[in-house]
Formats: structure tokens, sequence, C-alpha cells
């Protein structure tokens, strides 16, 4: 006890007692813990009610993983496409670099050419940095790019030690440790994933596994990150659920127990149950600065955490945008649709082609009166995207006009008024679709065809 440090806590103010005595805990046998995730059953979220303060940091970001495990799950980017992408994402991330880093593969001739290329960018953000094999030839790569930094897969949870690398806890972290020098040996700032983090053994293996690491970087001198993996999406957000499933409770351990400090932690989460947002959300909460997220929320199986969502989380947690341009979020959205095509399915949030279109009549009668009772924020300045009111039986010569205005996003001298002869001709068109029986909503793929072909017929152009 007389050779722990006191030192002071500077988000509470309060002396704290270090307690850093968790030692490796080498099990035999795996402990997969079978009473939360039995695999005949659905995963049990269970509670002990230990709960852990709010430590938001200073500063946090938004980190990429849009080339690296966003090409996990579909056919790969070109270099052309990569390097278009990451110039969207400096746009986005803005003066500040709220985007801080994003990730790339370096094993295939397309994937170095691209990461030469964003380079030769010069930006100071988003930093390219790389995901590479745990071998000395792999890290030598990074070296000769000029990369500053690079993720290690590190998986932590006793599935992946014991039934995937055969492996017990001491070895694959001696294991680990010794790739990890490696990479410190020639200078390389190595970011640990761990994997699989919500099923591991938090005090028996990955903090005593955190505290070698912060050893390994006082001896180095060289930062160290920690990744924590959400990676089959298990985390949780509820206050007083037990670990490993408790995201605030994995991110308290390491920050308090193993002394990594916020800057150096960052969440990876996956949204195998709709969790990826509200866990990323929560880790910045807890004492996370960074969260990893891919665009559109493209990764392996259900995805990763959408890199726009965060965006708008930031804002919303941080009262400011911090100088963020969300108007290349729709920018990026319609690269993807029409560059690399890629279908954004029509009810994503902030994205999809569909968001913000009212359909229900009685909304839209609300909507045609105030914008503001029945949309998010105001879409047209934040995204470009006007909000728009589906055009059904209901909606009458003065909705027809607002959705063809809006939709073709016709400047105030080229707006439409319900008077025009075109909307008399579509409104027809729409009265005798009801008439024949339709009940539901007309698409706009519908619209666009009557519009067109009555253009024609009137010989004008929108």
């Amino acid at each position: 006890m007389e050779n722990r440090k006191v030192k002071m806590d500077q988000h509470t103010n309060l002396l704290q007692l270090e307690e850093h005595m968790y030692p490796l805990v080498d099990v035999k046998t795996p402990n997969v813990f079978r009473n939360l995730f039995p695999y005949d059953e659905v995963p049990k979220i269970a509670f002990n009610d230990r709960i852990v303060p709010h430590h938001m940091p200073d500063d946090i970001w938004i980190t990429d993983t849009t080339f690296r495990d966003g090409q996990q799950s579909r056919a790969p980017y070109t270099t052309e496409q990569i390097v278009a992408l990451y110039d969207y994402m400096h746009r986005l991330g803005g003066p500040k670099g709220k985007i801080k880093q994003s990730e790339f593969f370096l094993y295939s001739k397309k994937d170095r050419d691209a990461v030469y290329k964003c380079m030769e960018r010069g930006y100071e953000f988003p930093e390219v940095t790389s995901w590479i094999r745990a071998s000395k030839k792999d890290f030598e790569l990074v070296k000769d790019i000029g990369m500053k930094e690079t993720g290690i897969l590190v998986s932590c949870s006793d599935y992946h030690i014991f039934y995937k690398m055969k492996m017990t806890r001491k070895e694959a972290m001696e294991h680990y440790l010794s790739i990890v020098k490696d990479c410190l040996e020639i200078g390389i700032s190595p970011r640990c994933h761990l994997e699989d983090v919500t099923r591991a053994d938090i005090y028996g293996y990955v903090i005593p596994f955190c505290l070698e690491l912060m050893k390994l970087m006082e001896q180095y001198n060289i930062p160290i990150k920690i990744r924590c993996c959400d990676t089959m999406g298990y985390g949780v957000n509820y206050a007083g659920a037990v670990i490993p499933r408790s995201v605030q409770g994995i991110i308290y351990g390491i920050m308090t127990h193993a002394g990594v400090p916020s800057e150096l932690i960052e969440w990876h989460g996956h949204n195998d149950f709709y969790k990826a947002v509200s866990n990323s959300t929560t880790a910045w909460l807890y004492g996370a600065c960074g969260v990893n997220c891919s665009l559109f929320g493209i990764g392996e199986r259900t995805g990763n955490t959408p890199l726009e969502a965060m965006v708008f989380e930031y804002a919303q947690l941080r009262g400011t945008l911090d100088g963020m341009d969300t108007r290349v979020i729709t920018e990026m959205a319609e690269y993807y649709e029409k560059e690399i095509g890629y279908h954004i399915p029509s009810r994503t949030p902030f994205v999809g082609r569909n968001f913000n279109v009212t359909r229900a009549g009685i909304h839209a009668d609300g909507l045609l009166k105030n914008e503001e009772i029945y949309n998010i924020f105001d879409t047209d300045k934040f995204l470009n995207r006007p909000v728009l009111v589906a055009v059904s039986n209901t909606s009458g010569l003065a909705g027809i006009a607002h959705w063809i205005n809006t939709y073709y996003k016709l400047s105030e001298d080229k707006r439409l008024s319900k008077d025009h002869p075109l909307i008399a001709m579509v409104k027809e068109w729409v009265d005798k679709e009801y008439e024949s029986g339709r009940v539901t909503v007309l698409t706009d793929n519908e619209l666009v065809k009557v519009i067109d072909e009555s253009c024609r017929k009137l010989n004008i152009v929108l």
C-alpha cells in the first residue's frame, strides 16, 4: 500500500490512489462466459449495478476504417475512388481535423498506390495509418512508406486465444508483446487492436496486458494506442451491466486500472445488435477520445459504426460541429451511388433518399405549414437536403409544386407555383391513380417518370 502512487484526478479534482494490481490470470481452460453467451440461446445482458463515472475527455475525435474494415465486406475500391473519398473526408473533418486518422491496407500494389497518392495530398488530417499482419517484413514496409503508426491485431478473448490461436493466455501475451517490441524497435507507434474485447476476461487478461503495454510505452517513449474492438457487437451501454459486455466498464477499467490515457483509447464498434452508434457515444462519454467508424457503416457482417452518425453525435454532445462541413456527407452519398454503384438504403439516416421525406398525409399538412414540426433539423443547411413531402391523393396542387421545387432543387427564380400547367398535368395523373383504387403514396421514380413525360409534352426543361 505504501508504494502505490497518490495523484490528482484532473476531472474530479480528487486525490486518487492507484491500484494497479492486476496480474495475468493464466487459466488452463478458456473462460468463454457461457453464462452470458450460450450459443444455442440469445446472448444475455446481466447486471451487477456497479456504476462507473462519466469521464468525457477534453477533446474527442473520429477515426476512419473505410479503406480497411470497410473493404472487408464489399468489392475493393479502386485507387482513384480511395483518393476521392479521402479528399471528401479531409473536407468533412474541417480545419480542426475532427476526422483524425484513416487506416489503409498495404497488401496489394493498388492499396499502396492509394496510400502514396493520399500522402502526397499533404493533409495533416486525416493522418494516413496502416493495418498490417504482425510481421517484421510488414513493419519495414510501414517504415519505408513513411508512416508513423500501424494497427496490430492482438485478439484478447479466450475464444480467439484458445480456439483460434491454440495458445494459453501467457503464450498469447508474450507473443503479442514481442510483436509490439519489434514495431517499437524501428520507431513505429503501434495501435493494438483488442479484437473481441466484449467477450474477454477484462481483469484477468485485458488489463494485465494493457499494463505491460504501458510499461513498453514508458521504456521506448513511443505512444501505444489501445483500440477496444467490439468485434461481434455484444457491447451494451446500460448502467450497471456486467463486463465484458459493459462499454463503460471496459473503458473505465483500461483507463483507471491499466493507466491508459484517454487520448490513447479508441472504440471500434459493430452493429450486430443495433448498438454501434450508442456504444461509440458511450465510449466517448466514459473516457475514450477516439471512435473508429466507416462511411455509411459499411463493414464486416452488419457493419461498423457509421462515420456520418458520429459527426452528428459529436455536434449534439459538444454543442458545435467544430468546423466539420456536413454538406460533404451528401456529396459522398451521391458519389457512392453514381461513381461506385453502391445503393444506400432509402431510409438510412442523413443519407438515404427518403430520410427526410414525409409520407403521412397529416404530417405533410403540418410540414407544409412549418417544416420544423416534422424535420429533425434544417437538413437543407446541414446536408443540402431540403425536406420533402411525398405526393399522395391529399397533396393537392401546392403539395405537388413543393415536391417538384425541392426534389429538383429549383432556384428561387425558377420555382413553380401551383398554377403552373406542369403542376396541373401531374395532379391529373395523380388523381387518376387514386381513383383507380390506389392507397399507397407515390414513389420518387414514378413521379420523375410522369414529370419527364409531362415536360416533353409541354416542351419545358426543369
